[in-house]
């Protein structure tokens, strides 16, 4: 750790300039801060992109209010033209996949709280852990300058699926989907830098008496995300380089002209895509697994069968892949293994359910915002689990797939954990992070706008799509069989808007309460784990003496004693009447 704390600088903390302070920092509450401040200005942009694309859907080729200013070739006159809206539907899924969930979930609680949870003074490689920031900051310019190159940005979906991506001709687009290549390789590579750093810590530089069964379960859900993005990665970064090759010189790795194989990239893509689904998801379920024992003022139920669960989880993400290829032509003996595993994954998220649902029976149960937002988060997270396995069928996904059903489907599985479990994470963890109290009445108005407006969304096209309204079409209502469901794309347009402006009381009381909150004591919320051991916000170095762990991390209304929680730093008192 002597070693670690040098690097930081921690001993001359006080003497480090503003830029090696708070811009090219190596300390690892710096940088969480600097990926959630990513995270969060990425987020405008992917709301912004939501917001064009469902004015499209509802009131099709007409002017975007407030949009009439946009010059050529973006947007005519603030009409959005069927090659921007491709872009759009391409640029939104990338940009809330990889480049909000992934720096939010895993960038910045990640790297804020697994040294603060196993009581070590920083990450294992700190210089490593600013590389890693700046290098997804400059993954995301370069995919944002995609929206300046001549032809606009990529327009082949946000899968990329070949040959649609490999030649320019269908798409029309050259440099903008080169750039899009090229800011996710740059995205991988930094999140492989963060995984490294994230397993090596938490299995490293745990507090004495940190057993592995005794770790907080937002660590165990940070590890495995970081494992399952390590072992899938390589087969998509591998077949980035071969769809690059393809449009730059000429190869045919996916270009069926020239002897390649289109069906090859979903295989790469899904290998990868599906795990990554559970990198985000996993870390969403371990903010809420934190924040229900602290407000119902128990244990939390089964812990261990709820790490098994998420190992689980991990194994068989693995192995479910080609269900998103049931529609492409793969022989039906292999799709039926494949809606098998698909099912078989909703076994240890039920239990990880279970054991949620059960931690409530006889708490004394208390809501403020960041409980209010967890359990948003699991009540909206179900709805997303059981249409999953609608489409885990064959049958069921032949008939589904390509509809707006599928687009519910996949928001009610990553808009939980992703918004509810993030903001969640920031309402529980502001106080150590900053020091200060979010104001409660700001941040109920946030919730319940945000509840409301997301259901409101994304109900209605569950209906859209059963009614066979197909996803990623410029204007459905040049269908006729599809004209009765304007109302739908309308109402949800609406919906869209009241949640967008429902974000504007989290932005107002985040930066009102940075510098205006209440101030924040050590453990505000009389919690359990090591990151309440130290002050608020913590020093350089986290910790004045490396804390010892007594005990499990959930430990709240023991019998006997005189207070309803019991740290894993703090020695066993007395019991009452001793």
């Amino acid at each position: 750790m002597q070693a670690v704390a040098e690097a930081h600088g921690h001993e001359h903390g006080d003497e480090l300039s503003f830029w090696r302070k708070y811009v090219f920092s190596v300390d690892h509450k710096v940088i969480g801060k600097q990926y959630m401040s990513l995270a969060l200005f990425m987020m405008l942009i992917g709301g912004l992109t939501a917001f064009l694309i469902r004015w499209q859907l509802a009131w099709p080729e007409t002017p975007v209010p407030g949009f009439g200013w946009v010059p050529e070739p973006t947007m005519f006159d603030g009409v959005v033209p069927p090659e921007f809206y491709n872009a759009l539907i391409t640029m939104h899924g990338t940009i809330m996949v990889f480049f909000v969930a992934m720096p939010f979930l895993l960038g910045a609680f990640g790297n804020f709280l697994i040294p603060l949870m196993v009581g070590a003074d920083d990450m294992a490689f700190p210089r490593l852990n600013m590389m890693s920031f700046w290098t997804i900051f400059t993954a995301s310019m370069v995919l944002l300058s995609a929206f300046f190159v001549p032809a606009g940005a990529a327009a082949a979906g946000w899968t990329g699926y070949a040959p649609l991506s490999a030649d320019p001709q269908y798409t029309g687009v050259t440099w903008g989907i080169n750039l899009w290549l090229i800011a996710l390789a740059l995205e991988f590579a930094s999140f492989l830098m963060g995984g490294v750093n994230f397993l090596t810590t938490a299995i490293n530089m745990r507090a004495p008496g940190l057993t592995l069964m005794r770790l907080p379960l937002m660590v165990w859900t940070q590890v495995t995300a970081a494992v399952l993005f390590m072992l899938s990665v390589g087969p998509l970064v591998g077949g980035a380089v071969m769809l690059l090759l393809d449009r730059t010189i000429g190869t045919g790795f996916f270009r069926p002209d020239r002897g390649g194989d289109a069906l090859l990239w979903q295989h790469l893509f899904w290998f990868f895509g599906h795990p990554e689904v559970y990198v985000v998801m996993l870390p969403g379920f371990g903010i809420i697994l934190e924040i229900f024992p602290v407000f119902t003022r128990k244990p939390l139920f089964a812990y261990k069968a709820i790490i098994y669960s998420i190992i689980g989880t991990g194994i068989l993400s693995f192995i479910v892949w080609a269900h998103h290829m049931f529609v492409s032509g793969i022989d039906p003996r292999l799709a039926t293994p494949f809606s098998v595993t698909t099912i078989l994954i909703s076994v240890p998220f039920a239990i990880m359910v279970f054991s949620m649902v059960a931690s409530f029976r006889g708490g004394a149960i208390s809501y403020p915002t960041p409980m209010l937002f967890a359990v948003g988060t699991l009540a909206t997270f179900v709805i997303g689990g059981v249409t999953g396995i609608f489409l885990g069928s064959a049958a069921v996904d032949i008939f589904l797939h390509g509809t707006y059903f599928v687009v519910a489907h996949f928001h009610y599985t990553l808009f939980p954990s992703v918004l509810f479990g993030g903001f969640a994470g920031v309402y529980f963890w502001f106080p150590k992070m900053f020091g200060r109290m979010m104001n409660e009445t700001l941040g109920k108005i946030h919730f319940w706008i945000t509840l409301v407006g997301f259901n409101c969304v994304f109900i209605p096209l569950f209906l859209a799509g059963a009614a066979g309204n197909m996803r990623r079409v410029y204007n459905p209502m040049q269908y006729d069989f599809l004209k009765h469901l304007s109302g739908i794309h309308q109402f949800a347009t609406i919906a869209t808007v009241v949640l967008l402006i429902g974000q504007v009381p989290f932005v107002i009381n985040f930066f009102w309460s940075l510098f205006a909150g209440q101030p924040a004591t050590d453990n505000p919320w009389r919690a359990n784990t090591l990151e309440w051991a130290t002050s608020s916000p913590p020093p350089h170095g986290n910790f004045e003496k490396v804390p010892t762990v007594y005990r499990d991390p959930y430990e709240y209304s023991l019998p006997g004693m005189t207070q309803d929680f019991l740290p894993q730093y703090a020695p066993a008192p007395a019991p009452r009447g001793v």
